[in-house]
């Protein structure tokens, strides 16, 4: 594994549509945001930020000392876009890696982390993301769960909501029964350089970015490529409903047992 530093940067903000105030939500009796925040140091970041528009998050984080939280603007697109407002405030190196850790992923193997890392410095792309094979139909069909197909050499060809790749002839006869090798789900874990961050917040939004409302098809639009590792191991959900935030106190309780 290589010993290149990164940062951790995870953008947070408070206005969630499916479960409003999403960061600040108790789990296991601490706010979202603090387990994820773990996460990042466990993975051995040199540096760990939270990105936010709103000051509850940044109270609920003051037992944490060593993490620097950045106020930053309420109108960004995407949470990208929000860590390229922190890169130019805090003052990173172009050179900087940093890794964007979605604050409702409460559950992100370290290893998962530095194998984004890797993944970012061997490919030399503009950015790296992780994906894990798809395993259920429900999955497939599923719109909240982003799916991707690669090229031969692992760089990403898209990314969608819709099912992809679409097995025509395996579907006409069966979608409850999913055919072997059916797609890849992508998981929402980014890696770049802050010279890269500031390169993309100065990116018009793609036709495509605001159809599928995916941020790296930004990216693909403007002709860079992207880099698809797998994940090193099973990836845990992250929180995006009062469902979701059910089955992860579920499998804390059985975790701590």
């Amino acid at each position: 594994m290589n010993n290149q530093p990164f940062i951790v940067a995870i953008p947070a903000r408070l206005g969630s549509t499916r479960l409003p105030n999403k960061p600040l939500q108790l789990l296991a009796g601490e706010p979202i945001i603090a387990h994820v925040v773990r996460c990042a140091q466990a993975a051995g970041a040199t540096q760990v930020v939270v990105a936010t528009d709103a000051a509850a998050i940044a109270d609920a984080l003051v037992r944490f000392p060593e993490i620097q939280v950045c106020i930053t603007r309420a109108d960004h697109a995407s949470g990208t876009d929000r860590l390229a407002e922190c890169a130019q405030q805090l003052r990173w190196p172009d050179e900087a890696v940093v890794v964007n850790l979605q604050g409702d992923e409460p559950f992100v193997p370290a290893s998962c982390i530095q194998t984004l890392v890797q993944a970012l410095l061997e490919s030399q792309a503009a950015m790296a993301t992780l994906a894990t094979p798809i395993t259920r139909s429900a999955e497939l069909f599923d719109p909240n769960v982003v799916k991707l197909v690669r090229r031969a050499d692992g760089r990403a060809l898209y990314f969608s909501r819709a099912p992809l790749p679409w097995h025509r002839d395996a579907f006409a006869r069966d979608r409850l029964n999913l055919p072997f090798a059916c797609g890849l789900r992508h998981i929402g874990l980014y890696a770049y350089s802050a010279g890269f961050l500031r390169r993309f917040a100065a990116m018009a939004p793609g036709q495509l970015e605001q159809i599928e409302a995916l941020e790296q098809l930004r990216v693909l639009e403007a002709g860079l490529d992207i880099a698809v590792a797998l994940a090193a191991e099973p990836f845990p959900g992250g929180i995006d409903t009062a469902h979701d935030l059910a089955r992860a106190e579920a499998h804390l309780r059985v975790v701590c047992r």
